[in-house]
């Protein structure tokens, strides 16, 4: 059973903004992220669509300072990733369920974590019980399942109890029940003042999951909005989204209003 145990605290939005501008990633002749500028704001979960191989993952990388950008930036409250001071106490990310040494325990990879960050040891046994993990803990995470090492990514990302949130593709391997669980601790986490930024290639889910949306292809920003205002006019969001996104010869940016 997961716990509900989490219990946001408030946080000021103003220093929570996620800013790309002009951001750009070539690899070799292929241009992977092509000039995205957009702005990820506090207060709502926004979801992060493309096809396979638009560019999402990269953007990612970029924002956490894992890829350089070829020109452009990523800024998270007015400063680059590599720069702030504790980054895992201001971001929390997932992108690889699967970064864990398979011989340690999944307690002990968060308390290596909370102590090279200056984070209080007792946020361990929080986030613990918030993904369902405490019975697990003292197991390796080697033995884990994919939903296990998913709930345990999410517990990495928030142990230092960051105003702002980026995961790719987060339910990935869990069912049903995880899924349900993701999507109210993601708009629980938006609702208290956090950026909440996640990816992910389950378009009915993020129709229950975000408020906004930022849509890319080809690495080219195609739109920027509402899932409402996206879905205007369409059946559902994935009618929409596929759509859009078939538009290949013609990638500019539309905010839709």
């Amino acid at each position: 059973m997961v716990s509900a145990f989490w219990r946001p605290t408030a946080l000021p939005s103003v220093d929570h903004v996620i800013e790309l501008r002009e951001l750009t990633k070539r690899y070799g002749g292929r241009v992977a992220v092509d000039g995205l500028t957009v702005q990820v704001r506090p207060g709502v979960v926004t979801g992060f669509l493309g096809p396979n191989g638009s560019g999402k993952s990269t953007t990612m990388r970029m924002i956490l300072g894992l890829d350089a950008a070829d020109h452009g930036e990523a800024l998270i409250g007015g400063v680059r990733y590599p720069d702030l001071t504790w980054p895992l106490r201001t971001v929390g990310a997932l992108l690889d369920a699967g970064a864990f040494h398979p011989g340690r325990s999944g307690r002990a990879h968060l308390a290596a974590l909370a102590a090279s960050n200056d984070i209080p040891g007792s946020r361990v046994e929080r986030v613990l019980r918030t993904v369902g993990l405490s019975d697990a803990a003292a197991r390796r995470t080697g033995t884990y399942s994919l939903g296990m090492r998913q709930r345990l990514g999410v517990a990495v990302a928030l142990l230092g109890d960051p105003g702002v949130l980026l995961l790719d593709e987060p339910v990935n391997g869990l069912d049903p029940e995880g899924i349900r669980w993701i999507r109210d601790l993601l708009r629980g986490l938006a609702a208290e003042g956090r950026t909440v930024f996640v990816s992910s290639h389950l378009i009915a889910e993020m129709a229950l999951t975000a408020d906004r949306l930022v849509v890319i292809g080809q690495g080219r920003l195609l739109a920027e909005t509402t899932v409402a205002a996206l879905e205007a006019g369409h059946d559902n969001l994935e009618d929409a989204f596929l759509r859009l996104t078939s538009q290949t010869t013609d990638y500019r940016g539309t905010e839709v209003s």
